[in-house]
């Protein structure tokens, strides 16, 4: 009797452990089924994830997806000027760089403002963020190309009083003041170089050329007031990418699959 009662409870504990594995195999099968497969790509990796259909709409995560990581960097294709002969195009060409970047704009901003994020306010907030930076940085891209053949009018800029120590000496009737405040700004940045001596060099020899003038203008509406506008303007840099883990977080199941660095 007691042989039989032992094997009647090893087959109880067994069906029990088998009733068990398959409920949770059919809850497992049946969490998938209800969810909805999204495939993405982010900066090094290809993702499979699924999403409950029933909290988010597809259209929504892809236009979040857009927002993310198609309009979280540089707007606009601005041309670099560090160059006599580059400062030279830009000003010949001034109207035709005008025209270019205003045809951007209304392109970009079309699809930016269209956006139909998902309705929280962490992506509500951010697609705020993203517009109000990108009608600066447009702003910001067409003061430069008209302040390289015009200085003055950067007196009616939009970050003059964040910027007006950087203006007034660009705009300043008394030369001085300009090749003082490009003095400053070398040797600031031979500071922050590994070879400073190289700097100062650079700039002395630029200062003594006939068209020192126009060096300073390079350097101070170029770098100077540039930097000096778009960074009071960008959003502060997310060095933990809290924002790309919450994104990742809308899926209930997430595979990754990265690149080896």
């Amino acid at each position: 009797m007691r042989t039989e009662s032992q094997s009647m409870k090893k087959m109880i504990t067994g069906l029990s452990l088998l009733l068990a594995f398959t409920a949770w195999g059919q809850k497992k099968s049946g969490n998938t089924q209800n969810l909805t497969l999204y495939t993405y790509q982010t900066f090094a990796c290809d993702n499979k994830g699924y999403f409950d259909p029933a909290q988010y709409k597809k259209s929504e995560i892809d236009d979040t997806y857009k927002l993310l990581y198609k309009f979280s960097g540089l707007y606009f294709d601005s041309p670099t000027v560090f160059k006599l002969s580059s400062l030279d195009d830009i000003r010949k060409n001034k109207n035709m760089y005008l025209q270019k970047l205003e045809q951007q704009y209304q392109e970009k901003k079309k699809e930016l403002y269209g956006l139909k994020v998902i309705d929280l306010p962490v992506w509500k907030n951010l697609h705020q963020e993203a517009m109000q930076t990108f009608e600066n940085e447009y702003q910001l891209t067409k003061e430069d190309i008209i302040a390289f053949s015009d200085p003055s009018s950067l007196k009616n800029s939009k970050f003059y009083n964040t910027c007006k120590q950087h203006i007034d000496a660009i705009t300043a009737s008394d030369k001085q003041k300009m090749y003082t405040a490009w003095k400053n700004h070398a040797e600031a940045s031979s500071r922050k170089n590994s070879n400073p001596a190289a700097v100062m060099a650079n700039f002395n020899a630029k200062f003594n050329d006939p068209q020192k003038d126009d060096y300073a203008l390079i350097d101070l509406v170029g770098i100077s007031f540039h930097n000096c506008a778009n960074n009071s303007f960008r959003p502060e840099v997310d060095d933990e990418g809290t924002i790309y883990k919450t994104f990742d977080k809308i899926f209930t199941k997430l595979k990754m699959d990265c690149e080896e660095p």
